[in-house]
């Protein structure tokens, strides 16, 4: 049964927020706010992005992070912090027990990108050891637990904390002195809810009029799922492909201020997530992680409401790995509908394939992949076939002319076990 926790039992104030600001003058970037001529061209608004993707540890997380060690006593200390973490989290404890000289001991899931689990190693030194374990964040979390309860350390939550709240509300409070002009609208990445719970409720305080909308994840919806349900519920499976975002259970804590605090939740498909992060490079040279580019994913969805309003996107974070980049661009032609899979029956005679590329193929679709087998004792030999078409409208001509020559197969976009077996 889960618990209901739609009624506040923590509310960060205004003056602990400054007292945290003050704090983390010593380590952070008061990140910048800048006005995106693309997007705002694009979507007939004036669209501005927070870059905490710029931080010192190319994420907003170092916030929370220091100010929650800041505020422990040296009992507290002695025997050293853990913390579990997909990565970002990982580097703000890390680099605030290096600043600290404090022990950490970190637990990531395996499937963290290296990329990731170097930086925490960078920004720790000798102060931070890391472990990696489990395949999500949970099973991460449960290992550091077990770790806390036999070393008897103290645990740094990475969103479930008042201090870790407070330190993620420094964000809005300074996209709000930075912001000369009425913030109509201001879009918050969510995962576990520490930096929407801190960001929602600081900035309703300050500016009550404006919009705050929560951006999920489609593969990862807790925070979504607990909204409608009125409590906190545990999601049996995610995607975690947005590995900044993807957690099965958000806070206790942070649950009934975003429900308080927010105007709505969206989800974002992972596939347009994906080209959102690809047009943020073409088009501006910013270098985002997949949870780092929510807030600008989702404003599609919302273009005829922010027409010709001022709108605020919270760019999380940077930590990408480059090993990701083939699959970001092939979730993102899957989802544009310019990438397709087919398994393509061949006739097991010289020719045939010459004949497939000259009367069925257009003149911009291009072959991407292919793997064939010839058997000579079959009249039909099967290939797979992945096929790139300039757009998605070459799609049902070229289906037209499999069938009319009598090529086509099986078409495995559609069916998502078989294609992720064979692709």
């Amino acid at each position: 049964m889960a618990k209901n926790t739609n009624h506040i039992t923590y509310q960060p104030g205004v003056e602990d927020v400054k007292k945290a600001h003050n704090k983390l003058k010593k380590v952070i970037y008061q990140t910048p706010l800048q006005f995106n001529f693309n997007l705002s061209e694009r979507l007939n608004a004036n669209i501005y992005l927070k870059r905490e993707d710029t931080q010192i540890v190319r994420s907003y997380k170092i916030r929370g992070a220091y100010n929650k060690l800041t505020s422990l006593s040296e009992a507290e200390l002695k025997n050293g912090v853990v913390c579990a973490s997909a990565g970002n989290h990982a580097q703000g404890v890390a680099l605030s027990c290096q600043k600290l000289n404090v022990h950490g001991v970190i637990f990531m899931p395996t499937p963290t990108p290296r990329q990731k689990v170097q930086q925490v190693k960078m920004f720790g030194k000798s102060n931070v050891e890391v472990i990696l374990t489990g395949d999500t964040f949970d099973d991460a979390y449960a290992a550091a637990m077990a770790y806390c309860k036999e070393n008897e350390s103290t645990f740094i939550h990475p969103f479930d904390d008042e201090k870790v709240i407070e330190g993620q509300a420094t964000v809005g409070l300074e996209l709000f002195k930075e912001a000369d002009f009425t913030i109509d609208y201001v879009f918050i990445p969510v995962g576990g809810g520490g930096l929407s719970a801190g960001v929602s409720s600081i900035l309703k305080s300050l500016s009550s009029e404006t919009k705050i909308i929560g951006v999920e994840p489609a593969g990862a919806p807790s925070m979504k799922e607990s909204w409608q349900k009125g409590e906190v519920v545990t999601l049996d499976t995610i995607d975690k492909f947005v590995d900044g975002a993807a957690v099965k259970r958000v806070g206790e804590l942070t649950f009934p201020l975003c429900k308080t605090y927010m105007d709505e939740i969206a989800l974002v498909d992972e596939g347009k997530l994906c080209s959102s992060l690809i047009n943020m490079y073409n088009e501006s040279g910013i270098v985002l992680e997949p949870a780092g580019a929510l807030a600008v994913a989702v404003l599609d969805q919302y273009q005829e409401k922010i027409a010709g309003k001022n709108v605020i996107c919270l760019l999380t974070g940077s930590n990408n790995d480059i090993t990701r980049t083939e699959e970001i661009r092939e979730r993102s032609l899957l989802y544009e509908e310019l990438m397709h899979y087919f398994i393509i029956r061949f006739p097991q005679r010289a020719g045939a394939l010459k004949e497939f590329v000259a009367e069925v193929l257009g003149p911009d679709d291009d072959i991407i992949h292919f793997e064939y087998t010839k058997k000579t004792s079959r009249e039909k030999g099967p290939a797979l076939v992945g096929i790139e078409l300039k757009s998605k409208e070459d799609f049902e001509p070229l289906l037209g002319r499999m069938k009319q020559r009598n090529f086509l197969g099986e078409y495995l976009n559609k069916k998502p076990d078989l294609f992720s077996y064979m692709i």
